[in-house]
């Protein structure tokens, strides 16, 4: 093939060329890796940190089959591997560990669940920290309804140790193969967070080691600083050795359905149900703007009957039979949409058998282990080896719009995707600074909503380009609307400061540099 002639007076350019989009800012969505060799000596410093733990008894997995465990997360978009890897049995190991990262300037990235879909938990060299070694449950207080636990614990562990002795917990993340230090770190939203708030809202106090190496015992009234910081903080501030979470007595769950072919109407129900606190859990799932499904769900049939008495009328959704017949009227309107019908019936046959298992339900249809359900089911249906889902967070009054708009994003990107929609208890008693950059955004006032936009790939390929063009301007509807997102460091740093304004980075980032001299806990995570 001859060669595209130049015009006269033109410069020709390689369109795939880093200077192919001359004017245009192009955003880095890899860090470098971290260089071995100090700048100022040129001496390679990691040998000399390996040797220094070793002579502390803690010994550095360097092999490569160890390290290339953990080169993604659940993203898979980012890759990028250690120079060692290391399971901590204590704090204390934990503590040594930043120490000598201080000392000799290693970069150490803090690993949970790997949930992170933005390289937030990817090692681009140095020392990637390993806390799921950490899963000990170290005390339970039926008495007091609390629970100490070590930060590496997934919380479906958690649960099962819980449930053992009647009890639960209070707020989960959706997905149970998140570790509770992770989520205490970001925030952690359920079905139930319209009533009980975040995960991270249910700690009474933690063991951090910061990132100078210090234990330190913290709570809203010991240390209360630290402890506000590190909560929300994105693990900045420090590594959660231990944490205690506030819990409840165990009950089944109750669940109602109610189907919406409208997507406004759904979330207008869907606010009459959280602002008007008529229920233990609610959210929102939809198979594109199709299929949408309110959930609905009880602690106890006292509070179920209560819904249906008083709230309950005021819906505008439909039973599945209801519903059913109505999406085969219209779809026999329209057979040149047989392909979208075909796949709303396999998406229901698929998935709702796995959400009302007879094993984890009772002869009432109540569920008895969400844990299993919510895990498993979540990954099996939800994930993939690319998960993207980009989110937005909104006040009340902005939350309709917001998700209009994304919506409209993913049809423009993909064929068939999901929404999850939920709301979010705010913590009236937190103080000013409690949700600064947080998935809370700052004009929430009682409550806030969150929205995940995820594409269903169906076996199809795409482009890193291509998803991330689809999460840009997924964020971008968070920059114009001045809204807040759950997911927006590592790859997607860059809109930081676009979200949340230089002062308040520029405030966190003088923390930051405070607390971590050297700047080597999750270095390139946020700042």
């Amino acid at each position: 093939m001859k060669p595209t002639p130049k015009k006269a007076g033109t410069m020709h350019l390689d369109n795939v060329a880093p200077d192919s989009l001359q004017g245009i800012p192009r955003q880095r969505v890899n860090p470098p890796m971290w260089r071995r060799t100090s700048d100022e000596d040129a001496k390679d410093t990691w040998p000399a940190f390996v040797s220094d733990l070793k002579d502390l008894g803690i010994n550095i997995n360097e092999g490569r089959a160890k390290r290339a465990i953990f080169v993604t997360d659940a993203g898979g978009l980012s890759y990028g591997m250690p120079d060692g890897v290391f399971s901590p049995s204590s704090a204390t190991d934990i503590a040594e560990i930043l120490k000598a990262a201080q000392r000799h300037v290693v970069p150490v990235t803090v690993r949970g669940g790997g949930l992170g879909t933005e390289g937030e938990a990817v090692a681009f060299g140095g020392l990637l920290l390993n806390m799921s070694s950490m899963q000990r449950v170290v005390d339970i207080d039926a008495k007091n309804l609390t629970a100490r636990v070590e930060g590496g614990i997934f919380w479906h562990e958690l649960a099962e140790v819980l449930r053992r002795k009647g009890l639960d917990y209070i707020s989960a993340p959706l997905n149970f193969t998140s570790t509770v230090g992770g989520v205490l770190g970001v925030g952690g939203v359920d079905t139930n967070s319209p009533k009980y708030g975040l995960s991270a809202d249910q700690a009474i106090a933690l063991k951090v080691v910061t990132p100078t190496g210090e234990i330190v015992e913290c709570s809203p009234t010991e240390n209360s600083e630290l402890f506000n910081r590190v909560i929300l903080g994105y693990g900045q501030f420090g590594v959660i050795a231990e944490a205690t979470l506030k819990i409840r007595k165990f009950t089944p769950m109750r669940m109602n359905y109610f189907y919406y072919s409208d997507l406004r109407t759904a979330i207008e129900d869907l606010r009459v149900i959280v602002e008007g606190e008529a229920s233990d859990y609610s959210g929102i799932l939809t198979i594109m703007d199709r299929a949408i499904t309110l959930l609905v769900g009880f602690d106890s049939k006292e509070r179920e009957d209560e819904f249906t008495k008083k709230t309950e009328p005021k819906l505008r959704g439909h039973g599945e039979i209801g519903f059913g017949l109505r999406m085969a009227i219209y779809y026999a309107f329209r057979p040149w949409k047989i392909g979208e019908s075909l796949y709303l019936l396999k998406r229901r046959l698929l998935l709702f058998p796995d959400l009302m298992r007879r094993e984890f339900t009772g002869k009432d249809g109540e569920i008895v282990d969400r844990t299993v359900i919510f895990s498993r089911a979540v990954w099996k249906h939800w994930g993939s080896k690319k998960m993207t889902i980009p989110d937005l967070a909104a006040p009340e009054d902005k939350f309709i719009e917001a998700v209009e708009r994304g919506n409209a994003v993913c049809k423009k990107y993909f064929k068939y995707y999901t929404l999850y929609c939920v709301g979010i208890k705010k913590k009236q008693d937190a103080g000013d600074n409690h949700y600064e950059m947080s998935c809370v955004p700052k004009d929430a006032v009682n409550f806030a909503y969150g929205c995940e936009f995820e594409p269903s790939y169906g076996g199809g390929k795409y482009s890193r380009d291509k998803l991330q063009s689809f999460k840009n301007e997924i964020y971008d509807i968070g920059v114009d609307m001045d809204l807040s997102c759950y997911r927006f460091g590592g790859m997607m740093k860059g809109y930081i400061r676009r979200l949340f304004g230089d002062e308040v980075v520029e405030r966190h980032l003088k923390m930051k540099q405070e607390a971590d001299p050297a700047m080597i806990l999750n270095k390139n995570t946020v700042f």
